[in-house]
């Protein structure tokens, strides 16, 4: 028998991570690079990119783009495509939430954060799926979230987005894993990233996260590694379509 471990090697794979330079994204970079990904990290912020490249080495780049552009994806693509060729891995972790309530959301806010969550998503996947339709392998893997099935204060918007990003995933998968494209994603419960920080700086309000989940703490950065590799390695050559939540059971309950 093979050694399984190898459905788990990305020696010669290219990786495209956004939201690369903090939280889950650049964790993500990281995970996918001990596996033997080249990464091309695309955000907004060359300092910190320039952290996660200094991180990796020399099996990283970075583009600084807003992924939200949807008039740049096309010069993106091309930025991207010229550090390691095209990539075989899409993973999309940026993201915003303005945490606006109801009554408070404003058309800027809104518009705001689905250009960034479910918009840039789809454009920057239909722009580089042929690439990879010619290599007849890729992976996509979406980020959802919490709320792509609970509500929660103030995030109408967010969660809106995120419920969106359950349903393009389905249909990505349907329309491109005939060609050996997967499309899938990962939802992750409370991790430490800026995103949250307002939730961890609140101990009662972290501390309540953490007794809902089954497991009865908060995510660690290092737990989103195994669900990534899983997902975008031949680990996972017949999941497509699916929504891993990551979550230590916090939507279980």
């Amino acid at each position: 028998m093979d050694d399984p471990r190898a459905l788990f090697d990305l020696t010669g794979r290219v990786a495209c991570v956004t939201g690369a330079s903090s939280g889950l994204g650049r964790q993500v970079a990281r995970a996918l690079a001990a596996a033997g990904a080249q990464i091309v990290g695309v955000a907004r912020r060359e300092d910190a990119l320039a952290q996660m490249r200094a991180e990796i080495g020399s099996g990283a780049a970075s583009v600084v783009a807003d992924v939200a552009d949807r008039d740049g994806i096309n010069g993106l693509v091309e930025a991207v495509d010229a550090k390691f060729g095209a990539p075989d891995i899409l993973v999309h972790a940026a993201g915003i939430n303005t945490r606006e309530v109801a009554d408070d959301v404003t058309p800027n806010g809104w518009d705001a954060t689905l250009a960034l969550n479910l918009s840039a998503p789809f454009f920057l996947s239909q722009a580089m799926v042929p690439a990879m339709r010619v290599k007849g392998w890729g992976r996509i893997v979406n980020f959802a979230s919490l709320q792509t099935t609970r509500a929660f204060p103030g995030g109408i918007a967010y969660g809106a987005t995120k419920a969106g990003v359950g349903q393009l995933t389905r249909a990505m998968a349907e329309a491109w894993s005939p060609y050996g494209i997967t499309a899938n994603a990962i939802g992750p419960g409370f991790f430490p990233t800026e995103l949250t920080q307002a939730v961890f700086d609140d101990p009662e309000r972290s501390k309540r996260n953490a007794a809902q989940t089954c497991i009865g703490r908060n995510g660690r950065m290092q737990d989103i590694d195994g669900p990534i590799l899983f997902l975008c390695s031949q680990a996972s050559d017949y999941v497509t379509g699916q929504v891993l939540m990551v979550d230590g059971g916090f939507t279980a309950k």
